[in-house]
């Protein structure tokens, strides 16, 4: 009995180390996706999606429990010999669509702050408190859904997987407002948080991809590994930093 509490909290921390770190794309994306919201009400969008998220979580575990046969089970084939094959199954679709959506966004948000540069009167269309909600709350699953597959995989303990979802949740509302303040403050960084999203898009594509077996003109897709996600990460932070001391540097040169 105590052998199995303790191996059961030993879970519950790594399953919360989990979740920490796969939040942080999550967290970028709702830090991101609250800015279309009225100033006064955005840190209520954020916790009130997080918290419906963490309900939803819960539930989207204990469905994924009881039918993961069925998520992993193709339920369509392609067959294009030499242009695209592939073995298409739930799991694959919600990563893909996921993904795709992400790269949509960055890209989207991107072109919107480039387009700000030439037309400093120009204005993105505003969505509704509710819109916000919804989509932090899907895109909130999206980015759960392998945490949770791997979470199955350490442990068939609903508790503590339910337990390590929730106190995910809380350590993302307590920290949602402070990533938005820094970006707010920091406004260079936001270019960097959009390609980082925009890396988390390809990262999502390419792992839906490999679990559908995709192969596009008789080679397979290969998943972004997380050790090439963060190296990538890693050299546009580096990339940023150097970008912003040379751009202070030559506006000092410029000043004398």
């Amino acid at each position: 009995m105590e052998t199995t509490l303790l191996g059961n909290l030993f879970t519950l921390v790594m399953l919360t180390l989990l979740q920490a770190v796969l939040g942080f794309d999550n967290l970028l994306y709702i830090s991101l996706e609250s800015k279309r919201a009225p100033e006064d009400q955005q840190s209520k969008v954020r916790k009130v999606g997080i918290g419906l998220a963490v309900g939803l979580r819960i539930l989207l575990l204990f469905a994924l429990m009881n039918l993961i046969r069925y998520v992993q089970d193709p339920f369509f084939s392609l067959g294009w010999t030499g242009v695209v094959e592939g073995d298409i199954n739930l799991h694959s679709v919600i990563v893909l669509l996921g993904g795709g959506f992400i790269i949509y966004t960055a890209t989207k948000e991107i072109f919107h702050m480039m387009a700000l540069e030439q037309d400093q009167h120009a204005d993105r269309k505003p969505k509704s408190v509710g819109q916000i909600i919804f989509w932090i709350v899907l895109m909130n699953l999206v980015f759960s859904f392998d945490s949770i597959l791997s979470a199955i995989a350490l442990t068939d303990v609903f508790w503590v997987m339910a337990t390590a979802i929730v106190i995910g949740g809380i350590l993302m509302i307590s920290l949602a407002d402070r990533v938005s303040e820094f970006l707010q403050k920091n406004r260079m960084y936001e270019v960097l948080g959009l390609f980082v999203l925009f890396v988390v898009g390809i990262m999502l594509v390419t792992e839906g991809g490999h679990l559908a077996h995709l192969e596009l003109f008789g080679k397979a897709i290969t998943p972004m590994t997380k050790t090439t996600f963060y190296f990538v990460i890693g050299i546009l932070v580096i990339t940023d930093v150097v970008q912003s001391r040379y751009r202070k540097k030559l506006l000092r040169l410029s000043q004398q």
